[in-house]
């Protein structure tokens, strides 16, 4: 990932140091149990804690240089302990194959890294709705197809994106739930060689589930999903962004990302402020969203495993997940920091002479006995007038000189119905539903 859009609790946890921590703890803990059985001296996973316990440095160059040599990183990596630990180390891997200890630690890394965007998103909520509350009953004009429709308030649009992120809190926590698996179960899965008791064992020690049947590696359904949810967050971030980015355009201006001190909107243009904070993350959701398609083909392998899958998780895994962080947090920082402006608000609202009343006065011409086709066709004639007026007509003045909607309603009955306060009676029951 690119180090602009990167943090740094999320990128230590695929530092290669930190994968081969994993590794090594997944082969003491097999070996362990090993030794618990009978299989191997229990000396064994002893010499291995003992040099452990002194917090060595892992020489990733080194295992590296042996890499090179066998072209495979498990077999180096085996190698270069063994060169560490002394005889004992011979009984590491006892029973196992790669893809033990790959999934697995796969398997850790995917569930720590849930865990911070589990925190992001904690993060996120607390931000929304601190400022969904802030701005409960601030009037806003609310648009379909981009054109104006009914009032709503600026508090109901952010307690909106507070259920949606919400929703995928609890999509993550399944899929955390659903990646944090450990197979330890031999060539094709089998336990031919290595007792199931040590797989739970492994797991329990990490914190995993074994996993029910492995075909030698993890059943990749289990990635695939939890990609594709980590693409809907990412899709649902977008959504919040694009929003910002329409309500900060100069015809709208209704709220706008903060404009720090000293900073720079144009290198040509010195009065720009532009929406970058939430067009950066429109480009990230874009990217976020390319990771599924890839874990969706891994699912399928050939027989009980291939290792096509393997080259695709060494790039997704990382990026995915550091780039949903990065883009978490600005997320939030967008949020804390967003300047709103009602007063701008309801001159949107005011600007078209009261044209997002009309469903009101037509509801009310029929519950009058007017019928639906001749209410609405009343309504929209006049409302047509202050469209092309751009608003410079009033349509309360035009429908209170309409003798057809008159001879249906009182001019007290038509200004009831263009209350602006009326649209909010139910902002508490929703907020309820979403805040509790």
């Amino acid at each position: 990932m690119v180090p602009r859009y990167a943090r740094p609790a999320m990128t230590a946890i695929w530092e290669p140091e930190s994968k081969f921590r994993i590794w090594f703890e997944i082969e003491a803990h097999a070996t362990e149990k090993l030794g618990e059985l009978g299989v191997v001296p229990k000396s064994a996973a002893k010499a291995l804690w003992d040099w452990y316990a002194g917090d060595p440095e892992i020489d990733v160059a080194a295992i590296d240089a042996i890499e090179a040599v066998t072209k495979h990183d498990v077999i180096a990596f085996l190698t270069w302990v063994a060169e560490q630990v002394g005889e004992e180390a011979r009984f590491m891997h006892q029973g196992m194959t790669s893809s033990d200890v790959l999934d697995t630690t796969l398997a850790v890394q995917l569930s720590r890294a849930a865990d911070i965007l589990l925190e992001d998103l904690d993060q996120l909520l607390a931000a929304l709705k601190r400022r969904a509350e802030e701005h409960k009953y601030t009037a806003t004009i609310g648009r379909s197809h981009g054109i104006h429709a009914e009032p709503t308030t600026f508090g109901l649009k952010l307690a909106q994106a507070y259920a949606e992120f919400d929703r995928c809190k609890a999509r993550l926590e399944a899929a955390r739930a659903e990646i944090a698996t450990c197979a330890i179960s031999g060539a094709v899965g089998t336990f031919a060689n290595i007792d199931p008791s040590v797989e739970e064992h492994v797991a329990e020690k990490l914190g995993l589930t074994p996993e029910p049947i492995s075909t030698q590696v993890i059943p990749r359904d289990r990635h695939a999903m939890f990609f594709s949810v980590l693409a809907v967050i990412a899709s649902s971030m977008e959504r919040l962004a694009v929003e910002i980015r329409h309500l900060q355009r100069t015809e709208v201006l209704e709220a706008e990302e903060y404009f720090s001190p000293g900073q720079k909107g144009s290198s040509a243009m010195p009065h720009k402020r532009n929406p970058v904070l939430t067009e950066n993350l429109t480009g990230q959701a874009r990217v976020i969203r390319g990771f599924a398609v890839p874990a969706l083909e891994n699912v399928a392998l050939w027989h009980e495993r291939d290792i096509s899958h393997s080259s695709v998780e060494r790039y997704i895994g990382p990026d995915a997940t550091i780039a949903l962080d990065f883009s978490l947090a600005r997320m939030t920082g967008v949020i804390d920091k967003l300047l709103v402006y009602p007063e701008r608000m309801q001159k949107n609202l005011d600007k078209m002479g009261g044209l997002v009343h009309s469903q009101r006065v037509l509801l009310a011409l029929t519950q009058a006995g007017v019928s639906r086709e001749d209410a609405y066709a009343l309504v929209q004639r006049n409302a047509m007038k202050v469209w092309e007026s751009d608003g410079e007509l009033s349509l309360l003045e035009l429908l209170k000189a309409d003798e057809s909607v008159t001879a249906a309603l009182s001019a007290e009955e038509i200004e009831e119905k263009f209350d602006l306060d009326y649209h909010f009676k139910q902002v508490d029951r929703i907020f309820s539903r979403v805040f509790g």
